[in-house]
């Protein structure tokens, strides 16, 4: 049984700081301090010499050949060479300053060195940082027992990442089957994601993941998959009730694939088809999850609640976690030895992410997500909105999509060089704005002034 896609083309639209000054010798590292002022996220100074426009030195050439030479290359990366941040700023070798819209990928959720933070990694690696499932950590029970008190979930397991997260869910889901249908000698066994998902790299994460480009050069892999259209209903339901369906995996919000948010009457449609053929819905969260649109879960907008969700990235603040919330239901399908890790739920990176969760789940903090999104967003609209290349800004609180009807890379590449870094998205025609959640509205204001000024760059034109 090969992986099938049953949709059309087209998607649906819904303190003091020291700067590190780095000199390559012989491989080593060599870092002299220079101390310069940094007011908090909202106000920085930075006193450093005027080195005209962003590009690299020799630093940052060096540091690159050297790349070329060591490591696999599957990164296309972009030519900086970042060796420090704080707050919402980042700084490359050669001391450039950089606003930072685009958090590691959605992952620093409080931006650089937050000093609650620090302090948590700081305390708990002074205590023990790693000790394997083998024995009990307090962090790793605090944690589970907060995700649990702030969502549906019943109880947790620990990954390293979204996409192990994602691997866990589709292994609980065929083993929850199995407990679900004793006596079938087939009991459900296939999966249903939808068209511009984004669910991972390993091979079963890999197979709900929809772009061909990503799957292809891998295959074959995890068999019965079938995609179906972002937010078509009928098609959805219709599946669904064919009873070989052990799971069905979604984005409440898509961010890979393009910035699209969900209907509430799609995943409403999805719970009860679900409910009624006994397949797991499973919500994805692991970038649109954790605060990032104003509320703390994204399927919280919905009013929709799942069986399972994923979650990883920003849980803890930048360091690798992943996290697997379900209910006592689909917990009761799973027995020891079912599932594991080695380094999953350890004690520092369970520490570091009680920190992240107690600084979100603060009263104000998610009001304060929503009311900078809607900001931005209404920013955006104003200073890009006019512009035949941009066809759509759309998104939810912090994540935010401008759609061009061009390639964003001419538009990325120049912020870069104009001291804004941004991601895309999509098809690579989309303009991908995750920041950090503490930026502040004089930061984005910035932030919407470069990228305003850098749109000529998408008629061909130089900037001035």
């Amino acid at each position: 049984m090969s992986s099938t896609q049953l949709f059309p083309i087209n998607s649906i639209s819904p303190a003091t700081y020291h700067h590190r000054s780095i000199n390559l010798k012989n491989g080593r590292f060599f870092i002299p301090f220079s101390n310069f002022k940094i007011s908090a996220c909202v106000n920085v100074d930075v006193r450093a010499p005027d080195l005209g426009k962003i590009g690299f030195g020799a630093v940052s050439k060096e540091v690159m050949e050297e790349e070329g030479r060591v490591l696999v290359g599957t990164y296309a990366r972009a030519a900086v060479v970042l060796s420090s941040g704080k707050g919402c700023k980042l700084y490359d070798v050669e001391g450039r300053e950089y606003l930072d819209l685009t958090s590691g990928i959605a992952v620093n959720a409080l931006g650089h060195g937050d000093p609650d933070w620090i302090r948590a990694v700081t305390e708990q690696a002074n205590m023990v940082t790693h000790v394997s499932n083998i024995f009990y950590s307090i962090p790793q029970v605090e944690l589970a027992k907060r995700l649990i008190a702030c969502s549906f979930a019943d109880r947790v397991f620990f990954s390293n990442s979204g996409t192990e997260a994602n691997e866990a869910a589709i292994k609980f889901a065929r083993k929850f089957q199995r407990h679900l249908h004793p006596d079938a000698t087939q009991p459900p066994t296939e999966f249903i994601s939808f068209s511009n998902s984004f669910h991972g790299r390993t091979i079963g994460a890999l197979a709900l993941t929809s772009k061909e480009h990503y799957r292809a050069p891998f295959e074959p892999i995890m068999p019965g998959v079938t995609f179906l259209e972002y937010g078509n209903i009928k098609v959805a339901v219709d599946h669904i009730q064919s009873g070989r369906i052990a799971a069905v995996f979604v984005e409440p919000i898509q961010g890979e694939g393009g910035i699209y948010s969900a209907t509430k009457e799609f995943l409403q449609s999805l719970r009860t088809a679900c409910d009624d053929a006994g397949s797991l819905l499973v919500f994805d969260e692991v970038q649109c999850g954790l605060g990032r649109t104003g509320y703390l879960w994204a399927h919280e907008v919905y009013r929709v609640f799942p069986d399972v969700m994923t979650l990883a990235k920003p849980l803890a603040g930048g360091l690798p976690i992943g996290a697997v919330l379900v209910t006592e239901r689909v917990a009761a399908a799973i027995n020891y030895g079912d599932h594991g890790s080695t380094f999953a739920g350890g004690p520092l990176v369970c520490n570091a992410a009680i920190a992240v969760l107690d600084k979100i789940t603060k009263p104000g903090f998610l009001t304060s997500v929503a009311k900078k999104g809607k900001y931005l967003t209404e920013m955006l609209v104003q200073k890009l909105g006019g512009n035949s290349h941009v066809k759509e800004v759309r998104g939810l609180g912090l994540i935010i999509g401008i759609e061009l009807d061009v390639s964003a890379s001419p538009l990325v590449d120049a912020c870069r060089e104009s001291g804004l870094l941004v991601l895309t998205a999509g098809k690579g025609n989309v303009v991908r704005l995750v920041p950090p959640l503490i930026i502040s509205e004089q930061e984005l204001d910035r932030a919407t002034e470069i990228l305003s000024e850098c749109l000529p760059v998408l008629d061909g034109n130089k900037l001035k």
